[in-house]
């Protein structure tokens, strides 16, 4: 396995890129809403645990004060053309590809990701605030529904924006969690109130902060810091919607309380995702596409897979060419595109990942590439790990990970595949790999998974953007991206204008009668072909 340095070379102070400046982080932090004597909270850079940025923290009255700035700017803001919304939208997008250094810069600070999978995070905000600007309007308009009767019964579907959405996103993906869904929400007519995690909350206000340089009013996005444990209830009590993308355990209370509000949540969650290699896969193809699928953000992906199942026909073959892609995988710090894997981002992920592998190990699993944490690159480092003979006994089993591991199962026929990858909990992502398009997609349709890629990780339907995205089981509820995607943020409302004649009978026509009447009505209109 290639390595690299533990301290970049292209940084200025300790191990920094040069785009972050004091003054740059300053004026994020001051974006955040909080008292000027606010409390503050400091967070280290995975790459060397170093000090990176000292946010003010949001007490629950500060959050009380954004809802309330926020309730009076959305009003403004849903009663402002789509047309105009569109125009922002479209702005942002061109600053984010614009400023996309910057960006990458802090992803990589924060987080500690390569710049590779950094960039993938700019793609897909990039596509995502495309997509909503050009097709919310299509989405938002009024539609004409079938009235109760034919001309009588003018019936009209409308659709308002839900009030102040509350957006809570999680680390692994710091731009791509905290924009794509307060954009579908803004360009709905709401406004935004979002505690991003603590330790990205630098490329959430870079991102906010472009949104407003795009046109977006004063107040109508408005960010929060602190722990879920302090302004969690504050976010809940508040909010007229709730989007969270984190733990199955946070987002199962999450549901509870949006519950007893009677208000609306959508939740991306956890995931034990798995790969199915077919006995007509290309060998070569799937081992390329098994990397690609399990080691992006150094494993700390929702939608990368943790369970490789290969025919045995075909297992040893496999196994030989992914393990040799494995330890190719070039590993380490650098604000550059020459790594492949870089750091996880915090001391209870790591300590996760090597609990995982250990008690594996312990418990009799073999270890075919990686294995161990890589202190000699950076605190957080772990290397690319295959596992094989892992037993339902061990932990890696069956939880999730989150971090560089995958193991490896064989499989007797598709029927026995298709069992193993469904036994889980989870429901997120799943992938199949066949050299026969037609007989990937028919095993693909048998998996229990929100989205199922044929000859593709996680990219091809997560991309697909026009498509619903999210998790079926233990994985979440409600959907990201298509229709779905921006209509959850909305209220549907029917208006039905009744013309000439009601349903109940005219002066002059007795019950009796006005009932035969609709009665022989019905049987015309279903002899006619009405639906």
């Amino acid at each position: 396995m290639t390595t690299a340095p533990a301290v970049p070379t292209t940084t200025r102070g300790p191990g920094l890129p040069a785009t972050v400046t004091p003054s740059f982080l300053q004026h994020l932090t001051s974006r955040v809403s909080a008292a000027p004597n606010a409390a503050r909270v400091t967070t280290t850079a995975p790459y060397t645990g170093v000090p990176l940025a000292d946010f003010p923290v949001s007490t629950p009255e500060d959050v009380e004060a954004a809802f309330a700035r926020a309730r009076t700017a959305q009003k403004a803001w849903a009663a402002t053309p789509i047309a105009e919304r569109k125009k922002v939208l479209l702005r942002y997008h061109d600053l984010v590809l614009a400023r996309q250094d910057q960006a990458l810069d802090l992803m990589q600070a924060e987080n500690g990701k390569t710049r590779r999978d950094a960039f993938l995070e700019i793609v897909d905000i990039g596509i995502v605030s495309r997509y909503y600007a050009r097709n919310a309007a299509k989405y938002l308009a009024p539609k004409r529904r079938k009235g109760a009767f034919p001309v009588l019964t003018h019936t009209t579907e409308l659709r308002h924006p839900k009030g102040v959405v509350t957006v809570v996103s999680p680390w692994n993906y710091p731009l791509s969690m905290a924009a794509s869904d307060t954009i579908a929400a803004l360009m709905a007519g709401n406004a935004v109130v979002q505690k991003p995690d603590t330790q990205t909350g630098l490329t959430a206000l870079w991102s906010m902060d472009l949104m407003y340089e795009a046109g977006l009013p004063k107040d109508v996005w408005q960010m929060v810091i602190g722990r879920g444990s302090s302004i969690g209830g504050a976010l809940m009590d508040n909010a007229d919607y709730m989007m969270f993308t984190g733990s199955t355990a946070t987002g199962r209370q999450i549901a509870s309380d949006a519950g007893k509000r009677l208000i609306g949540a959508s939740l991306e969650l956890g995931g034990k995702n798995a790969m199915i290699v077919l006995d007509d896969a290309d060998i070569e193809k799937a081992a390329e596409g098994a990397v690609n699928a399990c080691f992006p953000s150094a494993g700390q992906l929702c939608v990368s897979i943790e369970r490789l199942y290969v025919a045995e026909s075909i297992r040893d073959e496999f196994v030989a060419a992914f393990v040799a892609r494995t330890e190719k995988l070039r590993i380490g710090a650098a604000y550059d595109y020459s790594m492949d894997v870089g750091s996880l981002t915090s001391t209870s992920q790591l300590k996760t990942v090597t609990a995982h592998v250990e008690d594996a190990v312990a418990k009799g699993a073999t270890v075919l590439a990686g294995g161990k944490a890589r202190p000699d690159l950076g605190p957080l480092f772990h290397e690319p790990t295959v596992l094989t003979d892992v037993t339902p006994d061990m932990t890696v089993y069956d939880h999730e990970t989150f971090g560089p591991v995958v193991s490896v199962y064989a499989y007797r026929d598709v029927d026995d595949a298709v069992t193993q990858a469904n036994a889980t909990a989870y429901g997120l992502n799943a992938s199949v790999w066949s050299r026969n398009g037609a007989r990937g997609r028919a095993v693909a349709a048998r998996v229990h998974a929100g989205t199922v890629n044929v000859n593709e990780a996680f990219a091809a339907a997560w991309r697909s953007i026009d498509a619903p995205m999210g998790g079926m089981g233990d994985s979440g509820l409600g959907r990201r991206h298509g229709a779905d995607g921006i209509l959850k943020y909305t209220e549907p409302q029917t208006v039905a204008h009744q013309r000439v004649q009601g349903f109940y009978p005219p002066s002059g026509i007795s019950p009796e009668t006005w009932a035969s009447l609709l009665t022989n009505a019905l049987k015309v209109m279903k002899a006619a072909g009405f639906r």
